[in-house]
């Protein structure tokens, strides 16, 4: 019995499509890794495996909270609004929030926006959250993280902790 390998082509929608007739598409932002068919190939060769962004996304989110130092994700504004989004009942933080990914098909890379806590070496911080991001995309993905660009978009001073309604000048 003969096997086809099948391969990826880009399509207009930013997914791919298959060289076979009648062929699928996976959904947009997401990476299909390729196998063959045939009755000879082993079983784990056999089909298609695709990885949204949104996967690689999360799982740099978490990778990057893991490490002491990171106080939050994101800019102000993404910020601002996961505070409100958090406080709603019913509601779940967003894990993805400062996490922006491009995948290929057997790569992908990462830009990371994180506040940091006041007093810990950013440099340092920095290069623990590049470390446990790659780790933890490359073990759980099996793609390769060609790069992870850390921005540092704030410190969180101990200050902010405090209630500022507590210092009213009225009463």
């Amino acid at each position: 019995m003969a096997t086809q390998e099948f391969t990826s082509k880009p399509t207009t929608s930013g997914g791919s499509e298959k060289d076979l007739a009648g062929g699928s598409r996976t959904g947009e932002g997401a990476t299909t890794l390729t196998g063959r068919t045939g009755a000879d190939e082993p079983a784990a060769t056999r089909g298609r495996t695709s990885i949204a962004d949104v996967v690689v996304v999360k799982i740099a989110g978490m990778a990057a909270r893991e490490i002491p130092g990171v106080h939050d994700m994101g800019g102000g504004l993404s910020r601002t609004i996961g505070a409100v989004r958090d406080r709603v009942p019913g509601g779940r933080p967003n894990v993805g929030r400062g996490v922006k990914v491009e995948v290929g098909e057997r790569q992908t890379a990462i830009d990371l926006d994180i506040v940091v806590e006041y007093g810990v070496p950013i440099t340092d911080v920095a290069h623990d959250v590049r470390e446990n991001v790659i780790a933890a995309v490359e073990r759980i993905t099996g793609l390769e993280v060609v790069e992870v660009n850390v921005a540092i978009n704030d410190v969180h001073l101990p200050d902010d902790d405090r209630d500022s309604s507590a210092e009213t000048r009225v009463e």
